[in-house]
């Protein structure tokens, strides 16, 4: 075990209450997979895109509302539906 933490990056220094935030990691049988994560909105529209971290983490600060989380990782692609609200953090952990 690589000892990856465990969710999105730290949240230290950022105004939790005045943003709308997902963010979480990607992993392979517990281990971090570097990759991509693509924001897409209820429609299914590209909206942001982001790599992962060297921890498989990743974030993004969009507005409240219905997402889909594509990670693009060599050899397979899993989405993943959240809804986010302003002054939360949804974590999403995707598996792959």
């Amino acid at each position: 075990m690589c000892g990856a933490k465990a969710g999105g990056p730290d949240l230290a220094g950022v105004d939790v209450a005045n943003e709308t935030i997902i963010q979480g990691s990607v992993t392979r049988d517990g281990e971090p997979v570097n990759g991509y994560v693509r924001l897409l909105d209820e429609g299914g529209e590209f909206t942001a895109e982001v790599p992962t971290s060297a921890t498989g983490q990743f974030r993004f600060f969009a507005r409240p509302g219905k997402w889909t989380l594509r990670a693009l990782v060599p050899g397979q692609t899993v989405d993943r539906q959240v809804v986010a609200s302003q002054g939360t953090a949804v974590e999403v952990a995707i598996a792959v």
